[in-house]
């Protein structure tokens, strides 16, 4: 499969380019930015071509690795999608609910796969868990905790989008990437209370019954910083495991995974509608913190 990377940001540089570099199954066909210097940077570093023209890119390949910010990589899936591409994005989907179900209306009109990497999902100790305590059910509460030190620490991602929207649209996705699996889809977002600097807490009340709370962070001190998930139910209290590995080995998998729905015409868990779900639940949260939502919000529009 030839695929095309759009953006050429740290993450791009970090993450993308390296994995789309090394996997045995895709072509790196080239790289397109907003900044055409810095795509000539990432595609001279990793043997491929950069692209002026977005369109020319999407016409050369058959699928895309989005880099972007989120409201950005909206637009650009949508086009990427008409134009035949599959897709491998990056969370939060969009950064509202028109934005994100657009996405998901043009994939479906053109038949092509979607892959969101949620990190966590895609890792293979935390996603071996997140299977198996979704197979247990019989869950009464959990508790997630996504604390990072982005903006109180020396980070290359603290960058515009993630400081206006902070934490909630940051490391919200991850966490309700776990919960969502494990505890069923959220009935109601029945509460969100901001907290120090950008952190926002949540309590949510799962479809089956369960309840869960969730601590959401960018500003925590470094020595603070981390994630935990914790459940509570029938089979006692399971935590779970952390990984050691880098974001690079994920998004190999994750492409993997794009590759596999591809070939098989079978949407993956973590596709383009699973991730507008959660735009859905962090919209509803965000009304909550703004006010504007009364008591809690009701599960989908």
């Amino acid at each position: 499969m030839r695929i095309g990377l759009l953006g050429t940001g740290p993450w791009a540089r970090i993450a993308h380019a390296p994995a789309l570099s090394t996997h045995e199954g895709l072509d790196f066909a080239g790289v397109w930015g907003r900044r055409p210097a810095a795509a000539k940077e990432v595609a001279d570093a990793h043997g491929t071509r950069a692209y002026e023209d977005v369109d020319a890119l999407l016409a050369d390949v058959d699928a895309v690795a989005v880099a972007l910010p989120p409201d950005v990589q909206a637009e650009l899936a949508v086009r990427a999608a008409r134009a035949g591409c599959h897709l491998l994005l990056d969370k939060p989907l969009a950064l509202t609910v028109p934005q994100g179900r657009a996405v998901v209306d043009a994939v479906r009109e053109a038949g092509v796969a979607s892959v969101v990497f949620f990190t966590t999902r895609f890792q293979p100790e935390p996603e071996a868990w997140i299977a198996e305590q979704a197979g247990r059910g019989g869950w009464f509460t959990a508790r997630a905790e996504w604390l990072g030190a982005v903006f109180t620490g020396d980070s290359p991602f603290a960058t515009p989008w993630r400081r206006e929207m902070g934490a909630l649209w940051d490391v919200g996705p991850h966490a309700l990437s776990v919960l969502l699996p494990a505890l069923g889809d959220v009935r109601r977002v029945a509460a969100a209370a901001p907290g120090p600097g950008d952190t926002v807490h949540l309590v949510l009340e799962h479809a089956d019954g369960a309840s869960s709370t969730v601590t959401l962070s960018l500003t925590a001190p470094p020595a603070a910083a981390g994630a935990t998930v914790e459940l509570r139910g029938e089979a006692g209290v399971q935590l779970m495991p952390q990984s050691t590995e880098g974001p690079v080995p994920a998004l190999v998998r994750a492409a993997d995974a794009l590759l596999a729905a591809a070939r098989t015409d079978t949407p993956h868990p973590c596709d383009a509608v699973f991730a507008l779900r959660v735009t859905e639940l962090l919209t509803q949260a965000a009304a909550l913190l703004d006010g504007s939502a009364g008591q809690g919000a009701a599960a989908r529009p």
